[in-house]
């Protein structure tokens, strides 16, 4: 079975940081792009970042720029998300997710979901 599970969540103070892991089972990826998600209690899911197959390619949302770096590691199976200088509103359970080949910006065409892990940062 296809799986993809996040860990490395939990609480941080604000200006703190976390490294966020994406482990695939079931599957090899190196011929997938990997994006990471957040939802925060009463908001829309959001694009976070997403990094092509080969690692070549990564894009990032605004509000995360400067901050947050993604990679990845195919011979460990895994994508990560680093996160510094963690903000308050940065606030959200984090998923990772693969639309196939290439990144997209459109949510429904990621076809395979991991569980969620909960970051909360907090004084």
């Amino acid at each position: 079975q296809l799986q993809l599970v996040e860990s490395g969540g939990g609480l941080v103070q604000p200006g703190g940081s976390l490294r966020l892991s994406c482990a695939a089972s079931g599957f090899t990826l190196d011929y997938y792009a990997i994006g990471w998600f957040r939802q925060a209690p009463g908001k829309e899911r959001e694009g976070v970042s997403c990094i092509s197959s080969g690692g070549g390619y990564t894009n990032y949302a605004d509000s995360v720029k400067g901050r947050f770096t993604i990679s990845r590691d195919n011979a460990k199976n895994t994508v990560y998300l680093q996160m510094n200088s963690l903000k308050p509103e940065d606030t959200a359970i984090y998923y990772c997710a693969t639309p196939g080949v290439s990144c997209s910006g459109y949510i429904p065409s990621y076809n395979y979901w991991g569980q969620g892990t909960q970051v909360t940062v907090s004084s």
